[in-house]
């Protein structure tokens, strides 16, 4: 039988709470704030390519976390480990990434009409609520894992998973939604 991975880090409720906190509300401020600030500079290229970046980083997370899920289950701890800290990564990178692309661009309007429509706002609103309040949730749950609390994660996971799956997965289709409308 696969043996449990050793944990990363002391378990230190008090201060995971406050630091996991923090950065999800400073995180969220800021992506609140950028529908109110634009930055009036030319990079001197098409400025959506950090959409598409964007894009395929979620890609990316959406395909690590089917494999990460797959790992766990085949009691390949270590692999699930490498690629769940892998998709934390890309996420950092999205976020860096998607600021970069909201600074700089123009919001694009859809353009589509009817059910089409509906449809795009649909999942437009689902996957923007949900990225607003699913990172407090991602980061605690990868914090029972680092400090071995395996039962407590699973259990989050079981959560937390799908969630993170569904933003991972919708943010590609919205951007495949709105690119035609790309001025």
């Amino acid at each position: 039988m696969a043996e449990l991975l050793k944990p990363s880090f002391q378990k230190n409720d008090k201060r995971a709470f406050w630091l996991i906190g923090i950065f999800s509300a400073v995180v969220f401020v800021v992506v609140v704030l950028l529908g109110r600030v634009k930055l009036d500079y030319d990079p001197g290229f098409d400025i959506h390519i950090f959409a598409t970046l964007n894009a395929v980083i979620n890609s990316l997370i959406a395909v690590l976390l089917v494999a990460a899920l797959i790992a766990v289950k085949a009691k390949r701890f270590l692999l699930h480990k490498q690629m769940m800290m892998a998709s934390l990564v890309l996420s950092i990178l999205f976020l860096v990434s998607y600021i970069i692309h909201h600074l700089l661009a123009d919001s694009t309007p859809f353009g589509g009409e009817g059910f089409i429509r509906i449809v795009y706002f649909i999942i437009l609103s689902t996957h923007i609520f949900l990225a607003a309040i699913i990172l407090p949730f991602i980061l605690y749950t990868a914090y029972r894992a680092l400090t071995g609390e395996y039962p407590a994660h699973k259990k989050m996971a079981k959560i937390t998973w799908p969630l993170w799956f569904y933003v991972a997965v919708t943010g590609p289709v919205i951007y495949l939604m709105i690119s035609p409308y790309y001025t």
